[in-house]
C-alpha cells in the first residue's frame, strides 16, 4: 500500500470528505465542512512529489508539467467503504499539492440527499435546459448524479454524459448511458457537446458550463429536441439566469433571453450548512420551476421579480433558499446565525427570525 492510499483510508475512516496533502504543511481532512489537521507532522515537497509520482499516469505527469496543474481519478486498492477519488495535482510556492475528494461508491437517490423528490418530475421533459447551481463543494454532482439515475431507472433514452473527470459510474438499465470524459475521450466541453447532437441523444449531460461556448451549445441543445441537464457555480436562480444572459455580448442578449425563456425548465440551487448540533451539516435548497410567468419575466428582463413568483409559486413546489433556511431554524437543524450568515438576503433573514421571536447572538 502506498502512502496516499493510507491517507486516503485514515480520511474515509475519520469521517472525512476531502484530502489536502500540501508541501510545507501537515495533511489535512474536511470533516462536516471544516479543515482539519491529521496527527501527521508537516509534508515535505520531495514527499509529496513521490506520492504524485507513485499515482499519476505518463499522461497526467505531463500535463501537470505542462501546465502546472492536472485533473484525474484516482481508484484506492483496498477495503474501504469509498474507494473513487476526484482529485487535482497543482504546483505552489511551496511545492506540490494534492488534493482528493471522495465519490461515493452508490448513486444516490434525492430523498438520501435531503433534496425534494419534485425535481424528478423535471426529468419528465423530453426538451429544455434543467440546471442545478451552486458552490463549490455543495453537492451539485450528486444530485445531477441522482437525476440522470432517475433516467436511466425510468425512460428508454440515449444519455450522453460529459464530465472532468468521470465520477459516478453508470450501469445501463432502461437507458443507454454513455459517459465521456473530457481530456481523454474528447478535448473540450463544447467539442463534446457538438458531436453529441450527432450521435441520437436524448439527454445530453454537461458535469460544467464553465465558458460562453459551452452554455451556447447547451441552450442550443435544449431548443432542438433534447433534454439538458448540467450544473454553473452561482449562487440562486435569479444569479443563473443574470450569469447565462451576461455570458453573452450585448448585441446577443436579447436574442438569448428569449431563447432562455423558452428552453429553461428549472433551476436547483442548493448548499450544504452546519448543523446545530455540530454533527455534519445538511442541505438547503431553492427551487425554480419555469412557467408562463417565470418565462414572460426572463423574456422580458424582469429578473428582480422572479422571488415573488417563486413565493407564490409555493403550492407548485418552488421555494426560496432563505425559505428553506428559516424552516431548519424552526426545526433546530441550524442556529439563526447559520441562517443569516447563508442566506441570499442576510438582513432580512436577520429581521424575519427577530420577528419570530429568535435571538441572535
Amino acid at each position: 500500500m502506498n502512502a496516499v492510499d493510507s491517507f486516503l483510508i485514515e480520511m474515509v475512516n475519520a469521517g472525512g470528505s476531502d484530502l489536502h496533502l500540501p508541501s510545507g504543511s501537515p495533511p489535512k481532512i474536511r470533516l462536516h465542512g471544516l479543515l482539519e489537521s491529521l496527527p501527521h507532522p508537516p509534508l515535505a515537497a520531495e514527499q509529496v512529489g513521490w506520492m504524485a509520482q507513485q499515482i499519476l499516469d505518463e499522461k497526467a505527469t505531463h500535463e501537470l508539467i505542462e501546465d502546472s496543474n492536472v485533473d484525474f481519478v484516482y481508484e484506492l486498492q483496498a477495503d474501504c467503504a469509498m474507494t473513487r477519488f476526484r482529485a487535482n495535482a497543482f504546483v505552489q510556492k511551496n511545492g506540490l499539492n494534492l488534493v482528493f475528494r471522495g465519490i461515493p461508491g452508490r448513486i444516490p437517490k434525492l430523498a438520501d440527499l435531503g433534496m425534494p423528490e419534485i425535481l424528478t418530475s423535471l426529468t419528465h421533459h423530453h426538451h429544455g435546459l434543467v440546471l442545478i447551481v451552486g458552490p463549490s463543494g455543495c453537492g451539485k454532482t450528486s444530485t445531477l448524479a441522482a437525476l440522470i439515475q432517475h433516467v436511466n431507472e425510468t425512460r428508454a433514452s440515449h444519455i450522453i454524459s460529459v464530465e472532468e473527470p468521470i465520477e459516478y459510474i453508470f450501469q445501463n438499465q432502461r437507458s443507454l448511458v454513455i459517459q465521456r470524459q473530457v481530456g481523454t475521450h474528447c478535448d473540450k466541453f463544447s467539442t463534446a457537446l457538438r458531436a453529441a447532437l450527432r450521435e441520437d441523444p436524448d439527454v445530453v449531460v454537461v458535469a460544467e458550463m464553465r465558458d460562453l461556448e459551452t452554455i451556447s451549445m447547451a441552450i442550443s441543445a435544449a431548443e432542438t429536441g433534447h433534454l439538458v441537464l448540467g450544473t454553473l457555480h452561482t449562487r440562486s436562480a435569479i444569479q443563473t439566469v443574470q450569469r447565462i444572459i451576461d455570458s453573452f455580448p450585448t448585441n446577443q442578449q436579447a436574442q438569448i433571453r428569449t431563447m432562455l425563456s423558452e428552453s429553461l425548465r428549472g433551476v436547483c440551487s442548493q448548499q450544504l450548512v452546519p448543523r446545530a448540533d455540530g454533527n455534519g451539516r445538511v442541505v438547503a435548497y431553492e427551487l425554480l420551476l419555469v412557467n408562463n410567468s417565470v418565462a414572460n419575466l426572463i423574456r422580458e428582463g424582469k429578473d428582480f421579480q422572479l422571488p415573488n413568483v417563486m413565493q407564490m409559486g409555493k403550492s407548485k413546489g418552488m421555494r426560496l433558499m432563505d425559505d428553506t433556511l428559516k424552516e431548519l431554524v424552526e426545526k433546530k437543524v441550524i442556529t439563526p446565525e447559520t441562517a443569516v450568515t447563508q442566506a441570499n438576503d442576510p438582513r432580512n433573514m436577520a429581521e424575519t427570525l427577530k420577528s419570530m421571536g429568535v435571538v441572535l447572538r
